[in-house]
């Protein structure tokens, strides 16, 4: 299915080299053991299924036949830890925007998911390894369901026949691409309105520990910005990833906050 790809891609980084499997336990595992060999930034992992995918809060990530499960090893410049979330952050926006690009609306669900009408398309798994407190190496995992079953909240592609498997990889790169140079060379700062733009939860009002808020934004570190009703006034909370898991909302209607779940992933 990526016969073509060599001819889709631009002459950029990512997806050079390129290893292609039919199956593994999981791409992001595969990337890790090429940077134990002394792989570079732009190493790509691509499978065309996984019976160990890793998504977030340990989950394991169901990546059955279909999909496409894509994993890619970068090396920042300067990138400390506390800016790990960062890396997610900028994976989203280029792949939001890519997608968009293409004619495929696709929406973003803070942190790390990609939704289409309301349902989960793919989703999104950073992995760093530090040194010296920076991140030394990190795996940018990104799962999209193109042509597999889905679970009843999720959503694949087959509403864009024309979208060959190639052509979506190569959506895929150019976007996490795209998205990790702007933080790479300290511009992170730039993409965040338009990353706003794509968020589905921008106005929605929801409960945490108590309070009642808006949720008005992403700061440029990856934290969730909750302007919450206070009787002194208003009140700016940021909740980092993991302090809450806003659910999905097909209707329209506003995403409700749960407690973290170990069920978020890619």
């Amino acid at each position: 299915m990526l016969e073509n790809l060599g001819h889709e891609l631009a002459l950029g980084r990512f997806g050079r080299p390129l290893h292609c499997l039919e199956h593994t336990n999981s791409t992001n595992q595969v990337a890790w053991d090429l940077a134990l060999q002394g792989a570079t930034t732009g190493t790509t992992v691509i499978a065309q299924s996984q019976n160990a995918g890793r998504g977030q809060w340990g989950r394991t990530w169901q990546s059955q036949p279909g999909g496409l499960y894509l994993s890619v090893l970068v090396q920042p410049q300067a990138l400390s830890a506390a800016q790990a979330q960062q890396l997610t952050l900028a994976a989203a926006w280029g792949l939001a925007t890519a997608l968009s690009d293409y004619g495929i609306p696709v929406r973003l669900k803070w942190p790390n998911d990609l939704i289409l009408e309301g349902q989960k398309l793919g989703g999104i798994l950073t992995e760093t390894r530090l040194q010296r407190g920076l991140i030394h190496q990190a795996v940018i995992g990104v799962g999209i369901n193109w042509r597999n079953s889905v679970p009843e909240t999720g959503i694949n592609l087959e509403a864009f026949p024309e979208l060959a498997f190639s052509t979506l990889t190569a959506i895929v790169l150019k976007g996490l691409e795209q998205g990790y140079t702007y933080l790479d060379q300290g511009e992170i700062d730039a993409i965040v309105p338009e990353y706003l733009g794509f968020l589905s939860s921008l106005g929605a009002r929801i409960r945490w520990a108590g309070r009642e808020g808006t949720i008005t934004g992403v700061t440029a570190e990856g934290d969730l910005r909750l302007q919450c009703d206070d009787r002194a006034g208003p009140l700016e909370i940021q909740l980092k990833p993991g302090t809450i898991q806003l659910g999905y909302s097909g209707s329209g209607e506003p995403d409700s906050a749960v407690a973290p779940s170990v069920n978020q992933g890619r």
